[in-house]
């Protein structure tokens, strides 16, 4: 008899936890719904910022690196693509930016659109 008692009593611990938890996931839908409407804008803020945050760092990467001047190097960055544009004196120090973005942790690739400067600039 102990036992009939005992399976009955886990028994309606099991449908009361089961339907207190379906209250609890049709109480939030709002709540989440609401959520994911505004997920897309959020998403998009934190893809920018990153883009930002990875364009910083790249910017970084060329000041410090020896050897380059950097000064005419301008960095655009989009989901881990980087792409380099502008001039640079010396045709070597087209390779040496490049291989400098790339070292840049969050580069999945280097598009490498610099040119050298003509001696008078």
């Amino acid at each position: 008899m102990k036992a009939g008692y005992v399976t009955t009593m886990i028994a309606a611990a099991i449908v009361g936890l089961m339907s207190f938890n379906a209250q609890a996931q049709s109480a939030s839908s709002p709540l989440a719904a609401s959520a994911m409407a505004s997920s897309p804008a959020a998403s998009h803020k934190a893809m920018k910022a990153a883009d930002r945050r990875l364009q910083k760092d790249v910017l970084r990467a060329l000041a410090r690196t020896k050897g380059l001047n950097a000064s005419g190097i301008s960095v655009r960055a989009r989901s881990g693509v980087v792409t380099l544009q502008g001039t640079v004196p010396e045709q070597s120090e087209t390779d040496i930016a490049a291989r400098a973005a790339e070292s840049v942790a969050g580069v999945t690739l280097v598009k490498n659109a610099l040119g050298v400067r003509d001696e008078g600039q």
